[in-house]
């Protein structure tokens, strides 16, 4: 026998697709929308009311900017892979204050200081679990240093938790394949980041990071595009103060080169980085070799040596 309240939803659900299934009576329309507002069903059409005083199956309160809207909301936060129980345990606060918000005494603070303590010992069942915690928190860290959206750490999560479960880690250094997924994210995601700023923030070297992130992407069939160069154009003539009209010489000076195949087997940012370099002089806006060197983390020599192929693929001598 099934238990009423499913029998309610099912019959509420039935209802549901009955009202998206109205028509109109006086035009034959079926744009039918709900005004939420006036609790009313109302042709788009014609306005006439075909039914008032509905249920309205929204909140009790009202909210009028975010703030209230979150200071009022009883449901938790959504679920995200950035944290190893997925964020469906719950957290005893750190402010020491009651519902009422007053302080607690000082007896119910040191209660509170080993209930939570206890609490993130026993989050963690065994060793595996404070590994993976181990690693999902070093992925959030080098993703604030980066400045990358929460996008790509979730997806960085993500391609961690598969590596971990294919048993690709074994042998390897746990802070090194959680780099090499928050680079893979960065990719994925088309978040322009060289694998010398990855390296960076990380505390692995950069020929572990490579050579994980090339037997990871491997192993697990991450079909991942080379990179644009394009897409640290702006990033690095933001940093230099030059105008669009610079990002759009440099832009085309990419594309042309990229066309007569001058982009094979070369470094995205050092090319990037000659494009500007060279967008800049034609635009009056110049900028040493340096300057552009230091911004995109390659050397003058590189600058140099794709400067002169860019150059030439131009047109100009």
């Amino acid at each position: 026998m099934e238990r009423p309240s499913r029998q309610r939803q099912r019959e509420e659900e039935a209802t549901a697709q009955e009202d998206e299934q109205v028509n109109c009576p006086e035009c034959g329309s079926d744009q039918i929308v709900t005004d939420a507002d006036q609790g009313e069903l109302v042709c788009d059409d014609c306005g006439l009311v075909l039914d008032e005083r509905q249920i309205d199956r929204g909140p009790e309160w009202r909210a009028f900017n975010h703030s209230e809207r979150q200071s009022k909301s009883r449901v938790g936060a959504p679920i995200t892979e950035t944290m190893h129980d997925r964020g469906l345990t719950t957290t005893i606060d750190w402010k020491d204050k009651d519902a009422y918000g007053r302080s607690l005494s000082s007896e119910k603070r040191s209660q509170m200081h080993r209930l939570r303590k206890w609490q993130e010992r026993i989050r963690t069942k065994d060793a595996g679990e404070r590994n993976l915690q181990f690693a999902l928190s070093e992925i959030d860290r080098m993703a604030s240093a980066l400045g990358v959206p929460r996008s790509v750490r979730e997806v960085a999560s993500v391609i961690y938790r598969r590596a971990l479960n294919e048993d690709l880690i074994r042998g390897r250094s746990i802070e090194g394949v959680a780099t090499s997924a928050l680079y893979a994210a960065c990719r994925q995601e088309g978040i322009p980041r060289s694998l010398d700023e990855v390296a960076e923030v990380s505390r692995v070297p950069q020929k572990e990071i490579g050579r994980t992130y090339r037997y990871i992407s491997q192993e697990l069939g991450l079909e991942l595009k080379p990179v644009d160069p394009k897409q640290f154009v702006p990033r690095f003539a933001s940093a230099l103060d030059l105008s669009e009209e610079v990002q759009a010489k440099a832009t085309e000076i990419i594309d042309v080169s990229a066309e007569q195949g001058l982009l094979s087997g070369k470094s995205p940012t050092g090319f990037a980085a000659a494009a500007i370099y060279a967008a800049s002089l034609l635009c009056n806006e110049r900028k040493t070799q340096r300057e552009v060197a230091d911004v995109a983390q390659v050397t003058e020599v590189t600058i140099r040596n794709r400067y002169q192929e860019q150059i030439e693929a131009m047109g100009f001598r």
